[in-house]
């Protein structure tokens, strides 16, 4: 797999013809956005202030959520073509370069299926969408990733919907080199940062939605993720302290909260990135150096995974 300097040099010599011309094209849609968006508001806030007049606070509130929904499926159609054009000559040539096993599809997602059955999250939830989907073997290991957003609807007394957030960012499947018999699964160890190690600590102990509590003997680790199984002693057989310590190195990379589980012989990751990873915005310029390298970076750390944690590394054999 390619180093991270490597797609570096790649995005900025191979690539930079095509940058050159998207940015042009940013730049013209960043107008039009703008524009079109300060007409937009003015729209809203005029029709907002004569209802907030004359009818109901209900249907202020309706009208309120309707033109908040209107604002982003306007700006999605108004960048749709920049969309398009940049996954399709900058995130696909990427996804190549790191490997050309790699199969890039940017209208589909990882399956509902898979979502739920890595038991990461409490909450089944009743929508799932996303994009931008990577399959493919790195040295022999099968992986698939994709951006993310399942959500859950909830209905009021008065039958008016609305939609809790599950989870939003980058979702990973890929194969372990072990079949299990029972469910592992790593958390952030959020009680006993809020609470405390004694109060923390009971109240992970008494998650009924939860399996066993299992306790490791890697204090750091212990510090970061709260780990539930069916099984116990097959849990530390799966975290061995090699992969608690890539375990702890893969979540200081990514910076951000991330949940594992291991199951049916994948293990299931999720960084909760809370946006869409790779898509351009046109209030920023892709040929700025730190907006190039959050794309690389979050493509060479999912690719990354297979290396990261050893998983192309047979090391046990099969139950």
């Amino acid at each position: 797999m390619k180093s991270i300097s490597e797609l570096t040099d790649f995005y900025y010599n191979r690539l930079y013809p095509e940058l050159k011309i998207l940015e042009e094209q940013r730049k013209t849609i960043k107008k039009r956005v703008i524009n079109i968006g300060i007409i937009y508001l003015l729209f809203v806030a005029l029709i907002s202030f004569y209802l907030y007049q004359n009818v109901s606070f209900d249907i202020l509130s309706f009208f309120l959520i309707f033109a908040l929904a209107g604002t982003k499926w306007l700006y999605s159609y108004l960048i749709r073509d920049y969309s398009i054009d940049f996954k399709n000559k900058i995130i696909a040539p990427l996804i190549t370069e790191i490997d050309e096993n790699l199969q890039y599809s940017p209208h589909l997602h990882i399956l509902a299926s898979d979502f739920n059955n890595s038991r990461l999250f409490r909450t089944r939830p009743d929508r799932i969408s996303g994009n931008d989907y990577v399959k493919g073997e790195i040295d022999g290991t099968a992986i698939e990733f994709s951006d993310l957003l399942a959500e859950k609807k909830h209905t009021d007394s008065k039958g008016r919907e609305s939609w809790e957030r599950v989870f939003l960012g980058l979702f990973i499947v890929s194969e372990f080199p072990k079949k299990f018999h029972g469910q592992t699964v790593v958390l952030p160890d959020s009680a006993q940062k809020i609470f405390g190690d004694l109060v923390g600590g009971w109240l992970q102990k008494n998650n009924t939605s939860r399996n066993e509590l299992v306790k490791m003997d890697n204090v750091e680790f212990e510090k970061e993720f709260v780990v539930y199984s069916t099984d116990q002693i097959e849990a530390r057989y799966i975290l061995t302290p090699a992969m608690m310590q890539k375990l702890l190195h893969f979540k200081k990379k990514t910076k951000h909260p991330i949940y594992v589980s291991f199951i049916g012989g994948k293990i299931y990751l999720a960084i909760e990135y809370n946006s869409d990873m790779f898509e351009a915005s046109v209030f920023h310029s892709l040929l700025e150096y730190k907006i190039a390298m959050e794309y690389i970076q979050t493509l060479h750390l999912a690719v990354g995974i297979v290396e990261e944690l050893k998983l192309n590394q047979k090391l046990w054999s099969k139950l």
